[in-house]
Protein backbone atom coordinates (compact mmCIF):
# COMPACT_ATOMS: atom_id res chain seq x y z
CA UNK A 1 0.00 0.00 0.00
CA UNK A 2 2.89 2.36 0.71
CA UNK A 3 4.27 1.61 -2.75
CA UNK A 4 0.89 2.42 -4.31
CA UNK A 5 0.71 5.66 -2.35
CA UNK A 6 4.25 6.65 -3.32
CA UNK A 7 3.57 6.14 -7.02
CA UNK A 8 0.26 8.00 -6.78
CA UNK A 9 1.82 10.99 -5.02
CA UNK A 10 4.69 11.01 -7.53
CA UNK A 11 2.02 11.37 -10.24
CA UNK A 12 0.40 14.31 -8.45
CA UNK A 13 -2.27 12.57 -6.34
CA UNK A 14 -3.13 13.68 -2.81
CA UNK A 15 -4.37 11.34 -0.07
CA UNK A 16 -6.99 13.07 2.10
CA UNK A 17 -7.88 11.08 5.21
CA UNK A 18 -10.88 11.78 7.46
CA UNK A 19 -12.62 13.54 4.58
CA UNK A 20 -15.86 11.62 4.00
CA UNK A 21 -17.98 12.30 0.93
CA UNK A 22 -21.43 13.30 2.21
CA UNK A 23 -23.15 14.04 -1.10
CA UNK A 24 -22.48 15.18 -4.62
CA UNK A 25 -23.99 16.24 -7.90
CA UNK A 26 -23.53 15.52 -11.58
CA UNK A 27 -22.78 18.70 -13.58
CA UNK A 28 -22.39 19.53 -17.23
CA UNK A 29 -18.61 19.27 -17.21
CA UNK A 30 -17.98 17.03 -14.21
CA UNK A 31 -18.97 16.54 -10.60
CA UNK A 32 -19.19 18.47 -7.35
CA UNK A 33 -18.62 16.61 -4.10
CA UNK A 34 -19.51 17.74 -0.59
CA UNK A 35 -16.60 16.79 1.66
CA UNK A 36 -17.02 16.70 5.44
CA UNK A 37 -14.35 16.44 8.12
CA UNK A 38 -12.10 18.93 9.84
CA UNK A 39 -12.08 21.13 6.74
CA UNK A 40 -15.50 20.75 5.09
CA UNK A 41 -15.51 21.94 1.52
CA UNK A 42 -16.86 21.46 -1.98
CA UNK A 43 -14.65 19.69 -4.48
CA UNK A 44 -15.04 19.89 -8.27
CA UNK A 45 -13.66 17.15 -10.50
CA UNK A 46 -13.89 16.10 -14.14
CA UNK A 47 -13.54 12.37 -13.43
CA UNK A 48 -15.08 10.45 -10.54
CA UNK A 49 -14.16 6.90 -9.52
CA UNK A 50 -16.34 5.66 -6.68
CA UNK A 51 -14.21 2.97 -5.02
CA UNK A 52 -15.59 3.40 -1.50
CA UNK A 53 -15.94 -0.29 -0.65
CA UNK A 54 -18.79 -0.83 1.80
CA UNK A 55 -19.87 2.78 1.26
CA UNK A 56 -19.81 2.72 -2.55
CA UNK A 57 -23.61 2.26 -2.88
CA UNK A 58 -24.22 5.12 -0.41
CA UNK A 59 -21.86 7.42 -2.32
CA UNK A 60 -23.59 6.61 -5.61
CA UNK A 61 -27.04 7.05 -4.06
CA UNK A 62 -26.01 10.47 -2.71
CA UNK A 63 -24.93 11.70 -6.15
CA UNK A 64 -27.68 13.99 -7.43
CA UNK A 65 -28.33 13.31 -11.09
CA UNK A 66 -27.47 9.62 -10.81
CA UNK A 67 -30.38 7.19 -11.16
CA UNK A 68 -30.69 5.47 -7.75
CA UNK A 69 -32.26 2.45 -9.45
CA UNK A 70 -28.79 1.70 -10.87
CA UNK A 71 -27.16 1.48 -7.44
CA UNK A 72 -26.18 -2.12 -6.72
CA UNK A 73 -27.83 -3.88 -3.80
CA UNK A 74 -25.51 -4.37 -0.84
CA UNK A 75 -25.38 -7.52 1.29
CA UNK A 76 -23.06 -7.54 4.30
CA UNK A 77 -21.14 -10.75 4.95
CA UNK A 78 -19.04 -10.48 8.08
CA UNK A 79 -15.93 -12.60 8.33
CA UNK A 80 -14.73 -13.33 11.86
CA UNK A 81 -11.28 -14.58 12.85
CA UNK A 82 -10.12 -16.41 15.96
CA UNK A 83 -6.45 -16.68 16.96
CA UNK A 84 -4.60 -19.57 18.55
CA UNK A 85 -3.57 -18.72 22.12
CA UNK A 86 -0.48 -20.93 22.02
CA UNK A 87 2.42 -21.62 19.62
CA UNK A 88 1.30 -22.90 16.24
CA UNK A 89 2.31 -26.43 15.19
CA UNK A 90 1.98 -25.38 11.53
CA UNK A 91 4.43 -23.71 9.18
CA UNK A 92 2.18 -23.58 6.12
CA UNK A 93 -1.27 -22.30 5.28
CA UNK A 94 -4.21 -24.70 5.28
CA UNK A 95 -7.25 -24.12 3.07
CA UNK A 96 -10.29 -26.39 3.45
CA UNK A 97 -13.01 -26.60 0.82
CA UNK A 98 -14.83 -23.26 0.36
CA UNK A 99 -18.27 -22.63 1.77
CA UNK A 100 -21.10 -20.54 0.30
CA UNK A 101 -20.10 -16.89 0.57
CA UNK A 102 -16.47 -17.43 1.54
CA UNK A 103 -13.31 -19.51 1.46
CA UNK A 104 -14.07 -21.39 4.65
CA UNK A 105 -12.29 -21.28 7.99
CA UNK A 106 -8.69 -21.57 6.87
CA UNK A 107 -5.40 -21.28 8.70
CA UNK A 108 -3.06 -18.36 8.05
CA UNK A 109 0.10 -17.28 9.85
CA UNK A 110 1.01 -13.69 10.68
CA UNK A 111 4.55 -12.31 10.44
CA UNK A 112 5.26 -13.47 13.99
CA UNK A 113 4.17 -17.03 13.17
CA UNK A 114 0.97 -16.80 15.20
CA UNK A 115 -1.92 -18.87 13.82
CA UNK A 116 -5.26 -17.31 13.02
CA UNK A 117 -8.35 -19.06 11.72
CA UNK A 118 -11.08 -17.63 9.54
CA UNK A 119 -13.00 -16.09 8.09
CA UNK A 120 -16.43 -17.56 8.59
CA UNK A 121 -19.54 -16.11 6.92
CA UNK A 122 -21.97 -14.22 9.15
CA UNK A 123 -24.71 -12.35 7.27
CA UNK A 124 -25.51 -9.09 9.06
CA UNK A 125 -27.82 -6.11 8.53
CA UNK A 126 -25.65 -3.32 9.93
CA UNK A 127 -21.89 -2.76 10.07
CA UNK A 128 -20.48 -4.14 13.32
CA UNK A 129 -16.80 -5.01 13.83
CA UNK A 130 -17.15 -6.88 17.13
CA UNK A 131 -16.25 -10.58 17.20
CA UNK A 132 -18.80 -12.60 19.13
CA UNK A 133 -16.94 -15.10 21.40
CA UNK A 134 -19.97 -17.43 21.12
CA UNK A 135 -19.00 -18.19 17.52
CA UNK A 136 -15.97 -20.13 18.79
CA UNK A 137 -17.96 -23.39 18.88
CA UNK A 138 -18.45 -23.37 15.11
CA UNK A 139 -14.76 -22.58 14.67
CA UNK A 140 -13.70 -25.56 16.78
CA UNK A 141 -15.88 -27.86 14.66
CA UNK A 142 -14.56 -26.45 11.38
CA UNK A 143 -10.88 -26.52 12.41
CA UNK A 144 -11.05 -30.06 13.80
CA UNK A 145 -11.95 -31.33 10.35
CA UNK A 146 -8.31 -30.80 9.41
CA UNK A 147 -6.72 -30.54 12.88
CA UNK A 148 -8.49 -33.04 15.15
CA UNK A 149 -5.98 -32.40 17.95
CA UNK A 150 -6.99 -28.77 18.45
CA UNK A 151 -7.16 -28.41 22.26
CA UNK A 152 -10.20 -27.04 24.04
CA UNK A 153 -10.00 -23.40 25.14
CA UNK A 154 -7.21 -22.72 22.63
CA UNK A 155 -9.01 -20.06 20.57
CA UNK A 156 -9.45 -16.37 21.35
CA UNK A 157 -11.54 -13.79 19.45
CA UNK A 158 -9.35 -11.98 16.94
CA UNK A 159 -10.73 -9.48 14.47
CA UNK A 160 -13.19 -9.33 11.61
CA UNK A 161 -13.85 -7.78 8.23
CA UNK A 162 -17.04 -7.17 6.29
CA UNK A 163 -17.47 -8.16 2.66
CA UNK A 164 -19.66 -5.94 0.43
CA UNK A 165 -21.53 -8.71 -1.39
CA UNK A 166 -23.72 -8.22 -4.46
CA UNK A 167 -25.56 -11.49 -3.77
CA UNK A 168 -27.20 -12.49 -0.52
CA UNK A 169 -27.57 -15.74 1.45
CA UNK A 170 -28.37 -18.73 -0.73
CA UNK A 171 -27.85 -16.86 -4.02
CA UNK A 172 -25.11 -17.70 -6.55
CA UNK A 173 -21.92 -15.73 -5.99
CA UNK A 174 -21.81 -12.48 -7.96
CA UNK A 175 -18.67 -11.06 -9.54
CA UNK A 176 -17.31 -7.55 -9.03
CA UNK A 177 -19.26 -4.79 -10.79
CA UNK A 178 -17.30 -2.13 -12.68
CA UNK A 179 -20.13 0.21 -13.70
CA UNK A 180 -19.06 2.74 -16.30
CA UNK A 181 -20.74 5.23 -18.64
CA UNK A 182 -21.98 2.44 -20.89
CA UNK A 183 -24.14 1.18 -18.01
CA UNK A 184 -25.40 4.44 -16.50
CA UNK A 185 -24.92 7.03 -19.25
CA UNK A 186 -22.91 9.58 -17.27
CA UNK A 187 -19.53 10.43 -18.84
CA UNK A 188 -16.36 10.12 -16.74
CA UNK A 189 -18.03 8.28 -13.85
CA UNK A 190 -17.16 4.75 -12.73
CA UNK A 191 -18.71 2.97 -9.74
CA UNK A 192 -17.01 -0.07 -8.24
CA UNK A 193 -19.58 -2.23 -6.45
CA UNK A 194 -19.07 -5.48 -4.57
CA UNK A 195 -15.27 -5.22 -4.41
CA UNK A 196 -14.52 -7.56 -1.53
CA UNK A 197 -11.13 -8.82 -0.35
CA UNK A 198 -9.89 -10.39 -3.64
CA UNK A 199 -10.21 -6.89 -5.08
CA UNK A 200 -6.97 -5.93 -3.32
CA UNK A 201 -5.11 -8.65 -5.18
CA UNK A 202 -6.87 -7.62 -8.40
CA UNK A 203 -6.47 -3.87 -7.81
CA UNK A 204 -4.08 -3.25 -10.70
CA UNK A 205 -6.30 -5.15 -13.13
CA UNK A 206 -9.32 -3.25 -11.80
CA UNK A 207 -7.47 0.01 -12.38
CA UNK A 208 -6.96 -0.96 -16.03
CA UNK A 209 -10.70 -1.66 -16.36
CA UNK A 210 -11.52 1.71 -14.79
CA UNK A 211 -9.19 3.54 -17.17
CA UNK A 212 -10.78 1.76 -20.12
CA UNK A 213 -14.26 2.75 -18.92
CA UNK A 214 -13.10 6.37 -18.65
CA UNK A 215 -11.65 6.27 -22.15
CA UNK A 216 -8.14 6.87 -20.84
CA UNK A 217 -6.75 3.51 -21.92
CA UNK A 218 -7.83 1.14 -24.68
Amino acid sequence: MLSYLGEAEAAGAVLALRSPVRAGAVGESGFTLEIAGEQAMGLDCRFLVNAAGLSAPAVARGLRGFDPALVAALHLAKGNYFVLSRPSPFTRLIYPMPEPGGLGVHLTLDLAGRARFGPDVEWIETIDYRVDPARAGAFYRAIRRYWPALPDNALEPGYCGIRPKLSGPGAPAADFMVQGPGAHGIPRLVNLFGIESPGLTASLALADLVLAELGLRS
